[in-house]
């Protein structure tokens, strides 16, 4: 699957990966969110379908079978995450290009399969002290949930320059018009 182009989005959770993505496909770019499937049931709000196709465990070990992905990695024991190859086509049936938001090594695996075809983005959080802060603010997670994240936030970061581009978010709005300059110059090459 080479046609098309794919804008990656990766950062470890709470860098504002999700609220970058958003913003963007709020705007005039042709773009399409690509939704990831995961093992997890659905958090809060989350609908099936348009935050993520929940497998289940087993729906998703049976999915990986079929050789249905692109990438999948299991992120914590039980806990997988991936992109499905029916996702991409269909997107790019729709004449647009895919955007991702996925973890780091997701994202680097991303790249490697479609190469220059897809920019890679990482978003970068000010500080982890910042991230904690921002996990802490979310009230969705348990204290072991925000000490999982962490410690895997801080092994995240060291992945940063395998990126095509590093967006540092200590100011959404920044951040905002540095996405949409990197993610304008990438889709009319």
């Amino acid at each position: 699957m080479t046609e098309g182009k794919c804008i990656i989005f990766s950062a470890p959770s709470g860098a504002g990966k999700t609220t970058i993505v958003h913003h963007l496909l709020s705007g005039d770019f042709p773009l399409e969110f690509s939704v990831s499937a995961c093992s997890r049931d659905p958090r809060g709000h989350e609908e099936e379908g348009k935050d993520y196709y929940f497998l289940g465990v087993e729906g998703f070990r049976k999915k990986i079978q079929e050789e249905a992905f692109i990438e999948w990695e299991e992120v914590y024991p039980d806990h997988f995450y991936g992109t499905l190859k029916s996702e991409v086509k269909r997107i790019w049936e729709h004449g647009k290009a895919v955007i991702f938001d996925v973890d780091v090594i997701g994202g680097l695996n991303l790249k490697k399969q479609f190469g220059d075809a897809a920019l890679a983005i990482f978003v970068q959080p000010p500080s982890v002290e910042e991230l904690e802060k921002r996990l802490r603010y979310r009230s969705t997670e348990t204290e072991e949930k925000i000490r999982q994240r962490l410690n895997k936030a801080s092994s995240e970061l060291k992945y940063a320059d395998q990126f095509d581009t590093i967006i540092l978010n200590d100011n959404l709005e920044n951040a905002f018009e540095q996405a949409e300059k990197v993610v304008k110059e990438f889709l009319e090459e």
